[in-house]
């Protein structure tokens, strides 16, 4: 079933899909940084990869470029035209954060970069859960948020968003069953605070 939040988010980003792909869309136009620390988290997995929230598609293409097995999700279907028009060799399809379609422990690793955004913190247990599922015993989860010393929603441009304290959103993380293995954070000049948190499912 679509959350009232899935509808709001689908809509937001469907009516401004374009103007966000053209200004966010490949990936020359992310941070060296978070190209560098994708493509070795990726290296590290053992089976194939789901980008969950994919967006335009970019990091998919990355990932598949790279020699990964991944397979791009999102709910935005304007996003997923542009996605299969602009990079034809990868895999995209439909589903939601909290409903991914992947069998149980059927992936090395999951990248959640920046689609938990728009997820409230009442929300935001039920995917962490979903990708502990879907996770074998060892796979990595990566996720990119935008932190901050508090946790509180703020308008995005699109639609409104939320930033976390890394600890606040590591303590999430364990919560669903991974061990939090690496913390980073990047403050630019011109850009809101990041942060990536890299963990592993662990058994049980």
């Amino acid at each position: 079933m679509t959350s009232e939040t899935d509808r709001t988010v689908r809509t937001a980003y469907g009516a401004r899909a374009e103007e966000y792909v053209d200004a966010l869309g490949s990936v020359d136009a992310m941070h060296a940084e978070d190209r560098s620390l994708i493509l070795r988290w990726a290296g590290e997995q053992r089976g194939p990869l789901l980008d969950a929230g994919c967006g335009p598609g970019h990091w998919t293409d990355l990932l598949r470029s790279s020699g990964s097995t991944v397979e791009g999700i999102d709910l935005v279907p304007e996003f997923l035209d542009s996605a299969r028009a602009r990079f034809p060799g990868a895999a995209f399809r439909s589903a939601t954060l909290v409903d991914t379609g992947a069998p149980d422990g059927s992936l090395g690793g999951v990248l959640a970069w920046y689609s938990l955004i728009h997820t409230a913190p009442t929300e935001i247990d039920r995917a962490l859960a979903e990708f502990a599922r879907i996770l074998r015993p060892g796979g990595g989860l990566l996720i990119g948020f935008f932190e901050w010393p508090e946790l509180e929603p703020f308008p995005h441009a699109v639609v409104t968003a939320y930033r976390w304290p890394a600890d606040a959103l590591a303590g999430r993380i364990e919560n669903a069953g991974f061990a939090v293995r690496e913390r980073i954070a990047r403050r630019d000049s011109g850009a809101r605070p990041h942060g990536a948190l890299l963990a592993e499912r662990i058994s049980g």
